[in-house]
């Protein structure tokens, strides 16, 4: 059996800046959720995007958690959510017991359809805030997103877990709503092997963050609690592994981009074949390359031929309103995420992948689609 080829999967720096960081943390005997690697951890993530603050936590689910207390959300409060997405966008509305109002997709963007949540805010004109997803790094159109945003006065979060080093008309996702999150987990395009950040321009909104992410703990000799709070903050040794990824963020996205167009070069001139849209104002960071495929052949049969030569693949994010939990609460759209779910397959995007290996995923690819 040949050697696995994953999806996406951790990549340190071959310059061993994470060893760096690390070894001062246990040099300095600074391993808990506190330390120097965790306040430049904020500081150099927040100005590679372009924000104002940061708070480094645990997790982005973590980060969409705090956004939506920040923003006022609570019990009984309406949020719109792109039903086409991972089941952490959604899962913090319910945390904070409020009620998910799920927005189909565009073919333009892969994300939330703006005409739909035009309808959506016709018919919940209550609708306390609005979180936009990024899909596998592709922005969505975010400036009729955030006049419509701006036309009812509701709070927009950015969920940019997977968009880190995309950029919409020149500027960072994660950086035009209220507040934008990032997650740093194992498949993403840089790791801190399990982490998340919250930016805002809204400085204040960001400390209050970091004082529910550390349990709430009143400025007190004793522990005292006014609030309620949560175990939220990153170790001060995941944020040096952060620290040392980000100073490869920018080769990683090169060698996204590279993924992208080889399979592009390669597949998508065969009949019913589709990849990911570009937009003119988009600049993704192709987290994960993901093509369509339309005809007799099915992604399930993709799949399983990469999946017999030990490659990884996946479907497309099954969309939140066919999900079991989430199936009882409104959907506003047509068909189609349900169609992008059918129709999708997410192909290896690790940044170590070698020429070696493209060639051989795609003549997997080729030669299952040729036997139809």
């Amino acid at each position: 059996m040949s050697d696995r080829i994953f999806l996406s999967s951790p990549h340190m720096s071959d310059e061993g800046y994470e060893k760096e960081f690390v070894k001062e943390a246990f040099d300095t005997n600074w391993i808990a959720p506190l330390g120097e690697n965790v306040n430049k951890f904020e500081e150099e993530l927040a100005e590679k995007v372009g924000s104002k603050s940061a708070a480094a936590l645990s997790s982005g689910t973590a980060a969409i958690h705090l956004a939506l207390k920040a923003a006022g959300v609570g019990e009984g409060d309406i949020v719109f959510c792109p039903t086409l997405t991972f089941s952490a966008t959604a899962n913090p509305i319910i945390y904070q017991h409020a009620t998910p109002v799920f927005i189909d997709s565009d073919y333009k963007t892969w994300n939330i359809c703006p005409i739909a949540l035009e309808k959506a805010f016709i018919k919940y004109p209550e609708v306390k805030a609005v979180i936009v997803v990024h899909l596998y790094g592709l922005s969505a159109d975010m400036d009729k997103i955030i006049e419509l945003c701006n036309k009812h006065n509701v709070e927009l979060i950015e969920d940019a877990a997977e968009s880190l080093g995309t950029y919409y008309k020149g500027v960072h996702t994660g950086t035009f709503g209220d507040y934008g999150i990032f997650s740093f987990n194992g498949n993403k395009i840089i790791t801190s092997s399990g982490g998340g950040m919250l930016v805002s321009d809204n400085e204040e909104r960001v400390q209050k963050a970091r004082f529910w992410a550390t349990q709430s703990r009143d400025q007190a000799r004793h522990y005292q609690h006014s609030e309620l709070g949560f175990n939220y903050r990153i170790s001060n040794v995941s944020a040096g592994i952060g620290r040392g990824q980000l100073k490869v963020l920018d080769e990683r996205v090169a060698k996204k981009r590279y993924i992208f167009e080889y399979y592009k070069q390669e597949l998508g001139q065969i009949e019913g074949v589709q990849f990911m849209p570009a937009n003119e104002w988009d600049e993704p960071n192709f987290w994960l390359s993901c093509m369509t495929l339309h005809g007799e052949i099915k992604p399930t049969e993709v799949m399983d031929a990469l999946e017999n030569e030990n490659i990884e693949s996946r479907p497309v994010w099954k969309p939140m309103h066919m999900q079991p939990f989430f199936e009882k609460y409104d959907f506003v759209g047509g068909n189609v995420a349900e169609q992008l779910f059918e129709t999708g397959i997410c192909l290896p995007s690790d940044t170590k992948i070698t020429d070696h290996d493209l060639r051989r995923i795609v003549k997997v690819i080729k030669n299952t689609i040729t036997r139809y």
